[in-house]
């Protein structure tokens, strides 16, 4: 199995991570008048980060380039199923950032490498 954005395999799987934040809770609090301590109202869940690191290579700049803008074309503000070669899957992903850490060149490839955040929207 590998790891595929929306059905897609976009990555390569050599050093890929990826980690999950656990989830955040929403609340309110406020002091009332003659209320001694606060008042807290549990809002419930709410999203989570989901950071992806990882490298992609390609044998020449312009299949690089390529990869990278098949990558980022997904930063649309839309939800999206991200699976994992381990068997994890994360549903209503919002890709909020890819970042080039590194470039590299090995051999007759030539590679970046990079990290990905997304925000779970909805657990």
């Amino acid at each position: 199995m590998r790891t595929t954005l929306n059905e897609m395999i976009l990555f390569d799987e050599q050093q890929l991570v990826v980690e999950a934040e656990s989830i955040s809770r929403a609340n309110i609090e406020r002091a009332i008048p003659g209320l001694d301590g606060t008042l807290s109202i549990d809002l419930g869940e709410r999203d989570r980060k989901i950071r992806q690191k990882g490298r992609l290579r390609a044998g020449s700049q312009v299949e690089l380039k390529q990869r990278i803008e098949k990558i980022t074309a997904f930063m649309d503000g839309k939800s999206h199923t991200l699976k994992t070669s381990d068997g994890r899957e994360f549903k209503n992903l919002r890709m909020d950032s890819f970042k080039i850490t590194e470039n590299f060149i090995s051999g007759c490839d030539v590679g970046v490498h990079y990290q990905i955040e997304y925000r779970q929207l909805k657990v």
